[in-house]
């Protein structure tokens, strides 16, 4: 009972809690079984799942909860100040200290090391980043957490974002502030996409948290299919190709011919696609479940036929978020043309800033902006009304964004130029039957995954609809035949997350 209990309180930071474990499910149950009770009243039902929110996240993520919990408190204060503001200059001043302190925050555990590191080379300097947070709650509490090291909390990139969305979105009247503080922390911290999203914003998501709970039978069997296929798409093809084929060929491209370096790159842009959109298919479902509906993420961003039309399809609440709150403050399409390509570039280029504090990452970002760049040049004298012209574009961009994944993906850029230089000058084509055969079941994943990426919209609304449709026996038996499928092929050592890490 007592490693009961130890193991119920207490954070483990080699077995965070995460979508794919067996604890994240009995957590979820006994959420469900609360939020029976508590789901009638706004007020208590607010409580609960904040509670079991910041409970979630203290097991996601240790003792940075208590970096949760200042950001949430400090920015409800905020968010009231710019409500109740008389003058626009306190307004302006609210506005700027939520976003100033929200990503002061964010860049001192995300960057420091690289600006740190950085000043260090150009001035010959020694300067060693301190954790004031561990220090402080060492202080506080009387723990020993290692004051030297600064780990990326989990999460903070999203929260971030979603706080600014809440205070800008007051400054804009596009919403009006929580009733209490009870409710902002729910806001903030709703578990099913605090660590990975989809980026919520408030303006959709504030109004939700006074509605009164109604999920139709229909939305439970879609609820249902979206956590099946997430969990197929991260345990099947993610975890497995990750471990059996693509981590292999990144970490030593020199060791494989072109062939399979290239075949590793195909592997990586479906992997990390499984990955991230299961996650996001498993947070809609759970949350539709609880009454609350999240926006869509991704919508098969591989059949985009251009750059543009990709961030239509990927990662889609981040797209718009930057748009939103980055590249129309900044003056968007309205100040010329010369200063809207300016514009895109830079909103890309800080989008892969955004993703890591490393220059592969910023690269990554400006080959998107530029590829947006060329759309826009490009868009008066192209077509992509023909099938064969959207053939075309599909492929172009497909092996643009899988170009930009390898500098992604990479350790760092000896890697890159390890991997470029495999695919560029040792191709080895005689060795395609080889790699084909000794990984045989990595390769039929990556291309059935394709395949049925690819299919038409049309198909897979009929096998979801088919899905919904079943009687409850079924469905349930579907469900154990899956799960078991599922702990079959998962691997002993669960993989988190990619986007965790950011």
């Amino acid at each position: 009972m007592q490693s009961f209990l130890s193991n119920i309180i207490s954070y483990n930071s080699q077995n965070p809690m995460l979508f794919t474990r067996i604890e994240f499910w009995i957590f979820f149950a006994v959420v469900t079984l609360g939020f029976i009770f508590f789901h009638k009243k706004f007020s208590l039902r607010s409580a609960w799942l904040a509670f079991v929110s910041l409970y979630f996240y203290y097991k996601s993520g240790g003792f940075y909860f208590s970096l949760l919990i200042v950001s949430t408190v400090i920015n409800y204060y905020l968010g009231k100040a710019i409500y109740n503001a008389d003058t626009q200059g306190k307004r302006d001043r609210a506005v700027f200290a939520s976003v100033f302190i929200s990503l002061s925050l964010l860049a001192y555990f995300k960057y420091i090391y690289f600006f740190s590191d950085s000043i260090n080379q150009i001035f010959g300097t020694d300067i060693e980043p301190l954790n004031w947070l561990a220090q402080l709650t060492n202080w506080a509490t009387g723990s020993s957490f290692d004051e030297s090291v600064i780990i990326l909390p989990v999460g903070i990139s999203f929260y971030t974002f979603q706080i600014i969305s809440y205070t800008v979105d007051i400054y804009r009247y596009k919403v009006k502030p929580v009733n209490n503080i009870i409710d902002f922390t729910f806001y903030v911290s709703f578990f099913p996409q605090l660590v990975a999203g989809p980026i919520v914003r408030a303006a959709e998501f504030v109004p939700q948290i006074y509605r009164k709970y109604r999920v139709k039978l229909y939305e439970y069997g879609y609820a249902l299919f979206f956590i099946l296929n997430g969990l197929v798409k991260k345990i099947l093809i993610s975890d497995y190709i990750s471990i059996n084929f693509v981590d292999r060929v990144f970490d030593q491209p020199l060791l494989y011919s072109g062939f399979t370096n290239l075949m590793a790159v195909y592997g990586y842009s479906i992997q990390i696609y499984c990955d991230f959109s299961g996650y996001t298919d498993i947070a809609i479902g759970v949350a539709l479940l609880l009454g609350f509906r999240l926006p869509t993420n991704f919508l098969s961003p591989y059949k985009a036929t251009s750059i543009t039309d990709f961030w239509r399809r990927w990662h889609i609440s981040l797209s718009r978020w930057l748009k939103d709150y980055l590249y129309i403050p900044l003056g968007g399409n309205r100040k010329g043309r010369v200063r809207t390509y300016g514009n895109l570039l830079i909103t890309m280029l800080l989008g892969g800033l955004w993703h890591g504090a490393h220059f592969r990452f910023i690269i990554w970002g400006g080959i998107h902006g530029i590829a947006l760049i060329l759309d826009k040049l490009t868009a008066k004298y192209i077509s992509l009304k023909t099938k064969p012209a959207k053939f075309i574009g599909l492929f172009i961009t497909f092996h643009v964004v899988c170009f930009s994944w390898i500098f992604f993906r990479a350790q760092d850029m000896q890697h890159v130029g390890q991997m470029l230089s495999q695919i560029t000058f040792n191709f080895q084509p005689e060795t395609i039957l080889a790699v084909f055969q000794g990984y045989a079941l990595s390769i039929v994943l990556i291309l059935s995954a394709f395949i049925i990426h690819w299919l038409p919209k049309s198909w897979k609304r009929f096998y979801r609809k088919s899905f919904i449709a079943l009687p409850i026996y079924v469905k349930i038996l579907i469900f154990v035949l899956v799960a078991v499928l599922l702990y079959q092929s998962q691997s002993s050592d669960i993989q988190p997350f990619i986007y965790f890490q950011f």
